[in-house]
């Protein structure tokens, strides 16, 4: 982790993302701008939860790890996201593992000032509302789709957010959608066969859009 200290880039990453005048002007100072390289982690599973982090660019990992050692990919995330929304609400420890999959800004401000100042700011606690709330409207059609949609539908939908996908990462692509390794494979093999993707120098690449968009009828995993 590297903090940056650049102010202006703070507020531009702010502006971007629309969510600049979501902080007040008290607690704006304590905001910092955080970049991670591609296999750290922003924060892990069981850890006391110190700061929410705002993913402001770059692409993240979300993973949950079970007493057996056993991990399962959640999702990945993209900005906007807020990281450390329930455990500040909560005053829990962080609930799962997020790792940066590609270079990654983050804005982070520690608890202690969100308390100090945003703790009767009603235009703040209506962005944790809407942020939480869409996660777990997210999370809920997540769980529906793995459940109603066959595997080829699951992994048209996912390779449609992923044009390009490394095959080191296939097997965090089954985890997500909900099926084995092996039975990914097989599906891929098949879509190779109806010229959908091709295997290129380590990669899975599309190749037929709209063949795709045709057998995933909708997005599944944005």
């Amino acid at each position: 982790m590297e903090e940056i200290k650049d102010r202006e880039l703070l507020m531009q990453y702010l502006q971007a993302q629309g969510i600049a005048e979501m902080f007040n002007e008290q607690v704006l100072p304590h905001l910092a701008l955080y970049r991670y390289q591609p296999g750290e982690l922003i924060c892990s599973q069981g850890a006391v939860s110190e700061y929410l982090y705002v993913l402001v660019d770059g692409k993240v990992k979300i993973y949950t790890t079970s007493a057996e050692g056993k991990t399962l990919i959640l999702s990945f995330k993209t900005p906007l996201e807020v990281i450390g929304d329930l455990e500040y609400v909560q005053s829990a420890e962080f609930i799962n593992t997020v790792e940066a999959v590609t270079t990654v800004q983050m804005v982070g401000v520690h608890h202690r000032w969100l308390q100090k100042y945003t703790q009767d700011d009603a235009r703040f606690l209506q962005f944790l509302l809407d942020i939480i709330t869409k996660k777990f409207l997210v999370k809920s059609q997540s769980m529906s789709f793995n459940l109603m949609y066959p595997v080829e539908v699951r992994l048209a939908s996912y390779l449609l957010l992923n044009e390009q996908t490394s095959t080191v990462s296939l097997k965090d692509a089954a985890n997500l959608i909900g099926t084995s390794y092996r039975h990914l494979n097989r599906v891929i093999r098949q879509f190779c066969t109806e010229g959908l993707v091709e295997r290129k120098k380590g990669f899975i690449l599309v190749k037929d859009r709209e063949g795709l968009g045709a057998l995933a009828s909708e997005k599944l995993y944005e």
